[in-house]
C-alpha cells in the first residue's frame, strides 16, 4: 500500500514523502496512529499544495533575513566596563547581555544561540559580531567597549 507520511517514521522515511508499505503495517499502525494517509488523488492535492506554502514561506523568511541582515549592518551597541591592566576587563560582556542590548534599543530580538563568533569581549575595542539569521544569511553587528570611569 502506498502513503503519504504526516510526520517522519523512523526507518520508513520522512515527513510528506510517498512510500510503499506492506497492507498490514498502513493499516494497523501507521493509519491507526494518524502517521499516514493513504495515496489518493485528493491527498496528492494536497500534499502539493502544502509544499507549495512550505516553499513560499521559506522564501519570505529568507527575505525577511536579508533584510535583517541590512538593518544590522548600521548598527553599533555600547557598552562600558571596568577596566584592569592592559585594556582587559573585569569579567566580560556576555551575548546574553549584547542579545538584550539589541532588545531594548532597536527592538530586534535575536536568539544568543545564533551568534556565530562566540569568543568572550573581554577587553576594550570593537568587536565585529556575526549572526546566523537564516540558513545562508549571515548578519554582523559592531560591538564597542569603552572604559567605565
Amino acid at each position: 500500500m502506498e502513503v503519504i507520511l504526516l510526520v517522519d517514521v523512523k526507518k520508513v522515511g520522512k515527513k510528506n514523502q510517498t512510500v510503499k508499505v506492506s497492507d498490514g503495517y498502513a493499516n494497523n499502525f501507521l493509519l491507526k496512529q494518524k502517521l499516514a494517509v493513504p495515496v489518493s488523488k485528493k491527498s496528492m492535492e494536497i500534499l502539493e499544495e502544502q509544499k507549495e506554502i512550505a516553499r513560499i514561506n521559506e522564501e519570505n523568511n529568507k527575505k525577511d533575513a536579508q533584510a535583517l541582515a541590512e538593518r544590522l549592518k548600521d548598527i553599533t551597541l555600547e557598552f562600558t566596563a571596568k577596566v584592569g591592566k592592559d585594556s582587559k576587563l573585569f569579567g566580560s560582556i556576555s551575548l546574553k547581555q549584547v542579545e538584550e542590548e539589541m532588545k531594548k534599543q532597536f527592538n530586534i530580538t535575536i536568539d544568543k544561540r545564533k551568534f556565530i563568533d562566540k569568543g568572550p569581549l573581554d577587553m576594550l575595542g570593537i568587536y565585529k559580531l556575526r549572526i546566523e539569521l537564516y540558513k545562508g544569511v549571515i548578519g554582523e553587528i559592531k560591538v564597542h567597549i569603552g572604559e567605565r570611569k
